[in-house]
């Protein structure tokens, strides 16, 4: 586990009481439920945001407080346990990472302190197909318009700026700005497995401003974005696995504690020693962001991959070890399971990294 500072382990401690007192799952299910069109509940995330948690990468001239991707992790790592819905991964992390990463002086000033305060949302739209694939664009931009299709852009329907990577005048890949609002702007919104919120785009000539950096920066703001949500995905198994764990020490059948069982005993072990192996590999690309170290895509990959098989694991196990009551939808297990297979598909699956990893390493 990652040494924390004092300010880490307030921050940490103060998510963890927040989720549980004001976003426990039974707050995902009303919200599920609700049909709410943006896939997450706005009191919520304008509570998150007054807490100052969209602004924790962003810069202090900014509004922001600039604490770090892994200060940032922990807060995501609490939402994942009870499965809270928000737009902080894709707003205070992806698209505020484009934006202090290559965003110029006017961009940063126009968007970096709304999305701090969390009266603007931001979204990050790369895939145009039912895969991860950062690498095939067809959207393109000539004179200042965008012209291409985005699917599965995440908070795509409560977006009011987006970076869309397409290719600019000379055929390069990047990414620029497009206000949620432009007129070549429509949106369809999508009803995805998890309950969030997710659309698909169109882009018909609506006004693109350049962000700096070319393929470089999509794959920094990816690759921070990967981490993020491996960070998330860490707290929603580590939850999957305590829920689980609780009912094997108090469920009786023949007369005795399921626990006692060896089978589900070396079961729970698997699943923990993989738990503690993911956490490392989090924390490890997470603090190699922060601290701007070359190997960062590797350890990205490695983080998401792990992660995006132990989820797997953890949510399959609490269906099983649940039982009949594990298959209904009364049980919170279906809805880590939901989630488990929507963000082992986010930013690119456990297939995707394991050949990005090893492409690295020049295999």
């Amino acid at each position: 586990m990652a040494v924390l500072s004092e300010e880490q382990s307030m921050l940490r401690d103060a998510a963890k009481s927040w989720v549980q007192e004001k976003s426990p799952v039974s707050a995902f299910r009303k919200m599920r439920d609700s049909g709410a069109e943006l896939g997450y509940d706005v009191a919520a995330w304008n509570e998150m945001a007054e807490m100052g948690w969209a602004g924790v990468i962003i810069p202090e001239e900014y509004g922001g407080s600039n604490f770090g991707y892994l200060s940032l992790g922990l807060i995501l790592e609490e939402l994942g346990r009870t499965l809270t819905a928000s737009p902080l991964l894709a707003s205070g992390l992806a698209a505020a990472s484009a934006l202090v990463l290559g965003g110029s002086d006017a961009q940063k000033s126009e968007w970096l302190p709304k999305i701090a305060e969390g009266t603007a949302v931001g979204a990050l739209a790369i895939d145009e197909g039912p895969h991860h694939n950062p690498a095939k664009v067809e959207a393109s931009v000539k004179g200042g318009k965008l012209t291409g299709k985005k699917a599965f852009v995440l908070e795509g329907m409560a977006a009011d700026v987006l970076v869309v990577s397409a290719k600019g005048e000379d055929g390069q890949v990047g990414l620029f700005l497009v206000k949620g609002d432009d007129k070549g702007v429509k949106r369809t919104r999508l009803a995805l497995a998890d309950s969030r919120g997710a659309a698909n785009i169109e882009f018909a000539g609506a006004a693109a401003e350049p962000l700096s950096g070319g393929p470089a920066l999509l794959e920094k703001v990816l690759d921070r974005a990967r981490a993020g949500i491996a960070a998330e995905m860490l707290g929603s198994a580590n939850q999957a696995f305590e829920t689980t764990l609780e009912y094997l020490k108090t469920r009786v059948q023949f007369g005795q504690v399921i626990g006692s069982f060896q089978a589900l005993q070396h079961r729970a072990a698997k699943m923990f020693t993989d738990l503690e192996l993911a956490r490392s590999t989090v924390e490890a690309a997470l603090a190699a962001i922060d601290n701007d170290s070359p190997d960062v895509p590797e350890l990205v990959s490695l983080a998401k991959a792990k992660m995006g098989d132990t989820f797997h694991l953890v949510s399959n196990e609490m269906v099983q070890m649940h039982g009949g009551i594990g298959m209904t939808d009364a049980h919170d297990a279906g809805f880590y399971l939901k989630r488990a297979r929507a963000a082992e598909a986010a930013f690119g699956n456990q297939a995707f990294h394991r050949d990005r990893y090893a492409r690295i390493q020049g295999y």
